[in-house]
């Protein structure tokens, strides 16, 4: 140690010298080597603030690269992570949550399913006396009250028992005209007759008449009899009062029989029909429920109150039971009547006033995801929803934490309550699809809403239909087809691949649609027919004249142009039959007159001025020509541009061959035609279209042009 410390004495400038040199070494290096690090650090920190968007989660639209305060309410912005599906065929609307956050939200889903809607009503009410069960006792003639037996309101009586004896000076005057007419009742009978009669009319029985007829002697006083065993709720004379004929005597009730009356709410009658089971409690009574059924429901609602009033029968043999006791009531109730409906939790829907709205949970996703649907609402069915469109069995909602899932999509401006998306831009579109049961119902549909874009399908077994709505922005039509193909049914437009349709259950196995390279049995063609008529019930008319026609699915008439248009099926009908059956019905066309007789049976209304087919010898053409398209969009588009010349009475397009068949009249000419369908974005062989309505074409629409 001694030794290498003498060393570096001996040696200390030279040392000195290298630590300095050092120093100096790193001093030059230091600043270059940090100030690339932190020109990393800080092109490291730069790219992360511009991958972060700032906003305000009370105000959703404000947008900003830095953090800040929100320019409206100043409160400091959030940043915006990214919340979008990584899967290929996810649906930009997609909500995705992580699986942390949806705990923390405590997100719960369920499956929509179908259920008997069920309601218990909870009502208050009275007792109320029986109305059916009141009597009311008057006098049939006037006197005065000799004897009175009732003596007190409420007091029990039976029936036939006394009630009061009654003096009546006209009675014995009546009974002395028996006893005198008795006597002659040989020789005049009729006023003998007479004299019973008016007797009679005084509710005096036959056994009294024909008791006072034998004695020869007038009854100076008559008995009050009670014409029910019951209650006495109201007396109005008392010993000695002077009565007048019609008098009100007794009121007399039965009350072995009472009636609960109920007040339901509007928004309660639609459950409550007559037969319904009634349980309900009295104060009076505590413990103790009694059970009937409802056998009335008012058919109005009170002004005042905004109820209407329901009506039970209880039976109160025992008189415990008094009128004008309060009841508290419970109804059970079933809307369906034994028919299954698709009900959703209520927690599950949010309400805007305008819009019922769920959140649908995307399946195959891995994290959490929801989409944002409107739905439309059935009656309430206890802590359910009847949902009536917009949810279909087997489809998974959020039932818990959905007002979080709706303020995650309006942070990131994805559809929600409170920011709709616009239904104004939706198109709606009817064509045919194959299919046999429920179970391709729910194939079919199922395979339609798959399409991005599409917002709703519904597909009759019947008519052999699909009605689809959809954002043509964002969807096409022949995609939907597509879609509809691959899981195996057949469509107007796409045929389903013969492996698909072998794989589906014996229940699914339709009748194929038959395809042909040319105009086959499920093209359609247009036409326009002029047919005079005058009002709402014409049109009904003649539209259902013309459905009549087998192979004709549309007909629209006009009665400002009184003409039809008519799609139908060339290889199954034409114009000729279409007018025939129009005429049948009483309404003239281009090519027939409608019976006089037929026309004279038409009400007033319907008579319109009758058509003059002077123009039935003026020569009609046909025009075939070349004609630029692609879809069923082109050949409507197509067809309705030609049937717009005055003069074309029908057109028929072959997306095949690519010619149109036209037949017209005067004033129309070929080349009036072809420069209509041109103008509509479609070449002719003659003219060509104008660039910039064929770029707005739909995509689906966008045809190789002609040269």
């Amino acid at each position: 140690m001694k030794t290498t410390i003498n060393n570096i004495k001996s040696n200390y400038k030279l040392v000195l010298s290298i630590l300095i040199l050092g120093l100096v070494i790193g001093w030059i290096i230091a600043p270059s080597g940090n100030a690339d690090g932190l020109g990393d650090e800080h092109q490291g920190h730069k790219h992360e603030e511009e991958a972060t968007t700032w906003t305000c989660s009370m105000h959703p639209q404000i947008k900003q690269d830095k953090p800040g305060l929100c320019p409206i309410c100043a409160m400091d912005l959030i940043p915006l992570s990214s919340m979008g599906s990584g899967a290929d065929d996810a649906d930009p609307d997609e909500i995705v949550m992580s699986a942390s956050a949806a705990r923390l939200a405590d997100i719960q889903t369920s499956v929509v399913s179908m259920g008997e809607p069920h309601k218990s009503i909870y009502m208050q009410g009275k007792l109320h006396v029986d109305e059916r069960r009141i009597s009311e006792l008057t006098a049939r003639f006037g006197g005065r009250i000799e004897e009175l037996f009732v003596n007190f309101t409420g007091q029990q009586v039976r029936k036939g028992q006394k009630l009061a004896t009654i003096y009546s000076p006209n009675l014995v005057s009546a009974q002395r005209e028996l006893i005198e007419a008795s006597e002659f009742k040989a020789d005049n009978p009729s006023l003998y007759q007479a004299v019973r009669a008016k007797l009679k009319a005084w509710d005096i029985a036959d056994s009294q008449i024909n008791k006072i007829e034998q004695s020869g002697e007038p009854e100076v006083n008559f008995n009050v009899l009670s014409p029910i065993s019951g209650t006495v709720m109201m007396r109005h004379v008392a010993l000695g009062d002077y009565v007048k004929e019609g008098g009100a005597l007794f009121k007399v009730t039965d009350l072995s029989q009472l009636w609960a009356l109920f007040d339901a709410y509007e928004t309660d009658l639609p459950w409550i029909k007559t037969g319904d089971k009634v349980s309900f409690t009295l104060q009076a009574l505590p413990g103790e429920e009694f059970r009937t059924t409802v056998t009335y429901v008012d058919p109005f609602i009170d002004a005042q109150t905004r109820v209407a009033k329901v009506r039970a029968e209880i039976s109160n043999k025992e008189l415990r039971l008094k009128p004008e006791m309060f009841t508290n009531g419970v109804l059970e109730s079933n809307i369906a009547e034994g028919q299954k409906a698709v009900l959703i939790p209520k927690s599950a829907v949010l309400w805007t006033g305008k819009r019922a709205v769920v959140y649908t949970k995307v399946q195959e996703r891995e994290s959490p995801t929801f989409l944002y649907r409107e739905i439309v609402l059935g009656p309430e069915a206890g802590d359910y929803y009847v949902v009536k469109e917009g949810l279909e069995p087997g489809e998974e909602i959020a039932t818990n934490g959905v007002f979080k899932i709706d303020a995650a999509a309006q942070l990131i401006g994805l559809p929600s309550m409170m920011n709709a998306p616009d239904v104004k831009k939706l198109q709606t579109e009817t064509f045919t699809v194959a299919g046999n049961c429920e179970m391709c119902q729910s194939r079919i549909e199922k395979a339609a809403l798959t399409v991005f874009g599409v917002s709703s399908a519904k597909w009759s077994a019947e008519s052999q239909t699909i009605t689809i709505q959809f954002d043509p922005e964002k969807a096409g039509l022949p995609d939907v087809h597509k879609a509809i193909a691959k899981a195996g049914h057949d469509t107007e437009m796409q045929k389903a691949d013969d492996e698909v349709y072998d794989q589906l259950p014996a229940c699914c196995l339709y009748e194929r649609l038959h395809y042909t390279t040319k105009t086959g049995s499920n093209d359609k063609a247009h036409a326009k027919i002029t047919v005079a008529g005058n009002c709402d019930m014409c049109k009904e008319r003649i539209e259902t004249a013309a459905l009549s026609v087998s192979g004709v699915s549309s007909a629209d008439w006009s009665a400002e142009k009184q003409a039809l248009h008519v799609s139908y099926q060339p290889l199954k009908t034409n114009t000729d039959a279409i007018q025939k059956a129009i005429a049948k019905v009483g309404h003239d066309t281009e090519k027939y007159i409608a019976e006089d007789a037929v026309y004279d049976a038409l009400p007033g209304c319907c008579h319109y001025t009758r058509l003059e087919h002077a123009a039935s010898n003026e020569v009609r053409h046909h025009a075939m020509f070349a004609v630029g398209g692609n879809c069923g969009m082109c050949k409507e588009r197509i067809e309705t541009a030609a049937l717009s010349v005055k003069g074309v009475m029908d057109a028929d397009w072959d997306k095949e061959t690519k010619q149109i068949h036209v037949n017209y009249s005067s004033p129309a000419t070929e080349d009036d035609i072809q420069k209509a369908i041109a103008k509509v974005g479609h070449d002719t062989d003659k003219y060509k279209a104008d660039d910039a309505v064929y770029n707005e074409l739909h995509s689906c629409c966008k045809y190789e042009r002609l040269n």
